[in-house]
């Protein structure tokens, strides 16, 4: 009786560890996702963006200036999701 407990609970552990590792495997990261999104122009703006840390469980924040208009993005660490806000020509952009 007590093999085929042990038998059935490695079976188990065996199904949960495939399982974890499985999961594990179809997590994308951010910076190695290729972009999914429209076609893009060759325009490039290489100023650096400043950057705001948040506090431990805050997303951070980027800001620069873009063609005389502000953008601003919020994200958090490598998740899947970041939120964008633009200020139409700031008078901070010069």
């Amino acid at each position: 009786m007590r093999t085929a407990r042990t038998r059935t609970a490695v079976a188990a552990l065996a199904a949960v560890a495939v399982l974890g590792l499985t999961a594990a495997s179809c997590d994308d990261t951010k910076v190695s996702e290729p972009f999914k999104d429209a076609p893009r122009s060759h325009v490039n703006n290489g100023s650096p963006m400043d950057v705001v840390r948040g506090s431990d469980g805050f997303s951070n924040v980027g800001t620069k200036c873009d063609h005389g208009n502000r953008v601003y993005v919020a994200y958090h660490g490598d998740e899947k999701y970041a939120a964008i806000a633009v200020v139409p020509q700031d008078p901070t952009c010069h």
